[in-house]
């Protein structure tokens, strides 16, 4: 079995992006939470959680690609 190294860096890109993304999303989260008064609270909240969201998103969608280049070879 070979490593199909084009979709291994690939997926290690989608984690790549993910990572900031795992840091930014609840210290969004986190500042919206603070400034309760700000007319601007449920928008700064929601962009918080669609950072999350998209982090996990990219988490999952690169571990699948990094699997599939380890296991499905050279299709």
């Amino acid at each position: 079995m070979s490593t199909n190294k084009e979709v291994l860096f690939k997926g290690i890109k989608y984690i790549a992006w993910a990572l900031p993304l795992f840091f930014i999303g609840p210290s969004i989260i986190y500042n919206a939470f603070i400034n309760k008064a700000n007319n601007w609270h449920y928008l700064v909240l929601g962009i918080g959680i669609t950072a999350c969201f998209f982090a996990i998103f990219l988490t999952f969608r690169g571990l699948k690609t990094i699997m599939q280049s380890l296991f499905d070879g050279n299709k």
